[in-house]
C-alpha cells in the first residue's frame, strides 16, 4: 500500500505540472507588454512620441538637446572663453580651473550648485543656491552654456549664470 500510495502522489505532480506547462506555453498572446491590440490576430507596436521620450528623460535626470542646440551652446562657450583668454594671459601663471556649465530647461539653481561643487569651484551647494535666492535671482536661470573659473568670485559666478 505504501508503494501505491507514493506512485499516486508521483503521478498527481506530473499531471498538475503538465496542465501548467500547456497553459503557460499555449497562451502567449494574453501576455501583456507595450502594444494595443488591433483585431484578434494582429498586434501592433506603440511607440512613445518625441515628446513623451524628451519628459521621461528629463525626468530620470537627463540632459535632453538637438543637435543644433548643443552646437550652439558649444560655440557660445568656445566664444566665452575666448574672450576671457586675453584677460588671463596678462594674469600670474595660477592654476585656473575652467568649467563649462550646461544649463538645460527645467533646471533649478540646486542643480547648477551641485555641478559646481563637483567642478571645486564652491564649497557648498546649498549656501550658494540660497544666496541665489536671497538676491531673487533663481527665476533669472536660462538655458545655455556658461563658461566659469576658479579664479571667479561666488558673484561672478551667479552673474554669469543668473543673469540679469
Amino acid at each position: 500500500m505504501r508503494i501505491n500510495l507514493l506512485s499516486s502522489f508521483a503521478a498527481g505532480i506530473l499531471i498538475s505540472t503538465t496542465i501548467c506547462s500547456i497553459v503557460y506555453f499555449s497562451d502567449k498572446k494574453d501576455v501583456p507588454n507595450a502594444s494595443a491590440k488591433t483585431s484578434e490576430n494582429q498586434i501592433v507596436k506603440v511607440q512613445p512620441s518625441e515628446k513623451d521620450m524628451k519628459k521621461k528623460l528629463v525626468t530620470k535626470g537627463y540632459v535632453v538637446q538637438t543637435k543644433d542646440e548643443y552646437d550652439k551652446n558649444m560655440k557660445a562657450a568656445k566664444a566665452a572663453e575666448q574672450k576671457q583668454a586675453p584677460a588671463e594671459n596678462s594674469k600670474s601663471n595660477k592654476n585656473v580651473t575652467k568649467v563649462v556649465v550646461n544649463v538645460s530647461e527645467g533646471m533649478t539653481s540646486i542643480d547648477v550648485a551641485n555641478m559646481l561643487v563637483k567642478a571645486n569651484l564652491i564649497p557648498n551647494a546649498l549656501h550658494f543656491s540660497q544666496d541665489i535666492e536671497k538676491k531673487g535671482l533663481d527665476r533669472n536661470l536660462r538655458p545655455g552654456v556658461y563658461v566659469v573659473d576658479s579664479e571667479m568670485t561666488s558673484d561672478q559666478v551667479i552673474d554669469t549664470i543668473f543673469k540679469k
